[in-house]
């Protein structure tokens, strides 16, 4: 769009980067998208392109209680971050009408492909990130976030929340296989699973932490090697699912061994003190989180033509079936055996 195009030269030539080498990096599933920059001095830095959606937050949005591409998200809990030490991108400019930002460069490893290419480092890899995140829902955030003069509240992943995203499932995965529901039984037993979610305090949730949205950054310290982007959809909620977005990661195979271990040592290091509690939520948000994507990966692919998103399902089913053997998920479990699932 060449309209877009002036608005990010001026953005560029005001932040005193106009005469940087450009390069694009791979999106999401977003609209965001990314440019590396190489500054003539060698310095890097990422331009994050995310005009905001025309129309206003849809009506998903605000019931799944999604940032919708509001820039703010992004740069008020990536500060926060940052005030805490935690590696979210260093902010160096930006227009958040334009919707646009001069970010830090974290580099190219992402977690994913430094496991797949270093598998014995796995393990530590996994490790340093389970320790992050229990150092996270350690630390205290405010719910009311101010950045660049605008405000960003953070909301709470409640059960409206919870099920406005279970129900992409019945509307795109459902449909996809054939399955016959009954949606208002679906959404009664999704209820009675989420007491077990119950008695553990919230804590700050990126929403979307895994493999291709942390970096490792190896040159520094304890907790701060996990480089953390993607969170402007961050709500506070159980500290469960983070860590099930990171074990029970849609699009790689975390090694079966280290998964009991890695839930225990978040406990550890989180100081919750009723481990059969948290695993029994946790079970609860891994079905959640998994109904969540079979459903927007059939979404993906049928509205968006994105069709490489079909060959992930078999992973994510499998994870879904078991999460649904644990007890807490019987009547699910009772309602898709006799949908024909």
């Amino acid at each position: 769009m060449p309209q877009r195009e002036k608005l990010i030269t001026a953005f560029l030539d005001a932040q005193g980067w106009g005469d940087a080498a450009q390069a694009e990096v791979p999106g999401d599933a977003s609209a965001r998208r990314y440019r590396r920059l190489t500054h003539s001095d060698g310095r890097k830095a990422v331009l994050m392109d995310a005009p905001d959606s025309e129309g206003g937050p849809s009506e998903y949005a605000q019931t799944a209680k999604l940032s919708d591409g509001k820039m703010v998200a992004f740069t008020a809990i990536a500060q926060q971050l940052s005030m805490r030490g935690f590696s979210a991108p260093k902010i160096y400019g930006a227009d958040l009408e334009a919707g646009l930002l001069l970010l830090e460069d974290l580099g190219d490893d992402l977690y994913a492909p430094v496991a797949a290419q270093n598998p014995a480092m796995e393990k530590q890899l996994y490790e340093a990130a389970i320790d992050c995140l229990a150092a996270i829902y350690r630390s205290t955030f405010p719910q009311q976030m101010d950045s660049f003069e605008q405000s960003w509240t953070v909301g709470a992943y409640d059960e409206v929340a919870l099920l406005a995203e279970t129900d992409l499932l019945l509307d795109w995965y459902a449909p996809h296989k054939g399955l016959n529901i009954e949606a208002d039984k679906m959404r009664d037993a999704w209820r009675n699973a989420f007491v077990h979610l119950e008695g553990q305090p919230s804590g700050l949730t990126l929403r979307d932490f895994h493999a291709e949205n942390i970096f490792w950054l190896p040159e520094r310290q304890s907790v701060f090697r996990v480089g953390l982007i993607d969170f402007q959809d961050a709500v506070m909620g159980h500290p469960a699912y983070d860590v099930v977005s990171l074990l029970e990661d849609a699009r790689r195979v975390v090694s079966s061994d280290m998964i009991d271990p890695l839930i225990t040592r978040f406990c550890d290091k989180a100081v919750i003190t009723n481990e059969a509690a948290f695993r029994s939520a946790y079970a609860v948000l891994g079905a959640q989180r998994n109904a969540k994507i079979l459903g927007i990966f059939v979404r993906l692919a049928k509205r968006d033509g994105k069709a490489k998103y079909l060959d992930l399902l078999p992973h994510v089913e499998t994870l879904f079936a078991a999460n649904l053997a644990h007890p807490a998920l019987s009547e699910i479990k009772a309602l898709f055996d006799g949908a024909g699932s």
